[in-house]
């Protein structure tokens, strides 16, 4: 009788074990190993501006009251291309009435709702950052450091001390300054890099480049122009940055979505389309639909382990919300597929759970 009784309890035991295990493994699934780093990654935010006109959300509309920021903000490092000066005041640095040239301001209480919203690095190294000069750059790093936020570009290197590892966030742009370090130079961006490498244990390298509009959708293998200025050979670019040791590439620009792809184990995103982008960008197809990347690599060799999206549409102004027709993951299987030769394998969010 006893060893039937003993019997038992080690059979009880056992099972209760064996739940505990499997429900740890299912908790490991929804948040973040330990063994891995996550970033949620977006492309161009632009929260409204209060230049040529005031434009700016109402409460309900805002970035950090949107359902999405729940899926946006569970990562280690949420990362987006801050598209435009957070500045009250100053005076542009463009001719915007040539009809060619866009300035935007954004209001500093609006950096409000990055910080709630759960971002921790905003790339600065792009065109729009300095439409309000010196004043307005000024004033974006001032108030993202404030909202413990870390801009990124050129000498502005975004740096987390992650489970144990060092990791940084570099930007370049093509046109190079003290904010951004140049896409063009190909060979100096090997050499920055590298240089990372050799202190860090993860770079991550974001960029601003390539050709604009709906007809940027698909890659070209060479130059790209816009206007008559060259916006790099991104190809060429994000792929020399990872046989200099980057672990992963995050572009944007554009302003719709481009093909992904996994090259040498590493992770390469070449445009996140727009994100937020409050009324003054275009929100018609396809600059309307991009997508919330979450990116899984391994903390032991910086390589690509998974990545998870979720599909968004634009409304009428410029305001992301859940698509249900997943037209994100469709495109972006199409244009990796055809550009990259690269099938790329999705986890779908729970839409319906992020709709409202």
């Amino acid at each position: 009788m006893r060893v039937l009784r003993f019997s038992f309890i080690f059979v009880f035991i056992s099972l209760v074990v064996v739940l505990i295990v499997l429900a740890n493994q299912g908790k490991g699934e929804v948040g973040a190993f330990d063994d891995y780093l996550v970033i949620s990654a977006v492309g161009d935010t632009m929260l409204g501006s209060t230049y040529p006109t005031v434009a700016v959300p109402k409460e309900s509309e805002r970035l950090h009251n949107l359902p999405i920021v729940r899926f946006l903000s569970n990562a280690d490092i949420v990362f987006g291309n801050l598209e435009g000066p957070i500045v009250d005041g100053g005076v542009p640095t463009k001719r915007i009435s040539s009809g060619k040239a866009y300035a935007f301001r954004m209001p500093t209480y609006l950096a409000d709702d990055l910080q709630k919203a759960g971002f921790n690095a905003m790339s600065i190294a792009n065109n729009h950052s300095r439409d309000f000069g010196e004043v307005g750059i000024q004033s974006t790093i001032r108030e993202l450091t404030k909202k413990g936020i870390h801009p990124v570009g050129g000498k502005y290197v975004a740096e987390f001390n992650i489970k144990g590892k060092k990791i940084c966030i570099l930007g370049f742009y093509p046109h190079p300054s003290e904010y951004a370090y140049s896409l063009l130079d190909v060979e100096e961006a090997k050499r920055i890099v590298k240089s990372y490498k050799e202190k860090y244990d993860i770079v991550i390298v974001s960029f601003h480049g390539g050709a604009e509009g709906p007809k940027a959708q698909r890659l070209v293998y060479g130059e790209e122009r816009f206007f008559g200025e060259s916006r790099g050979n991104v190809i060429k670019f994000a792929r020399s940055v990872v046989d200099a040791g980057a672990d992963l590439v995050l572009g944007h620009g554009p302003h719709v979505l481009r093909g992904v792809e996994v090259y040498k184990g590493k992770f390469i995103a070449y445009s996140l389309g727009n994100f937020y982008t409050y009324e003054f960008f275009s929100s018609s197809y396809p600059n309307n639909i991009s997508a919330i990347m979450k990116i899984w690599i391994s903390l032991k060799d910086g390589n690509f382990v998974k990545v998870s999206a979720l599909p968004l549409k634009q409304n009428e102004r410029g305001v992301p919300q859940v698509d249900e027709s997943k037209t994100a993951i469709k495109l972006l299987e199409k244009l990796s597929i055809e550009d990259l030769s690269y099938k790329p394998n999705f986890i779908v969010e729970d839409i319906l759970a992020l709709k409202n």
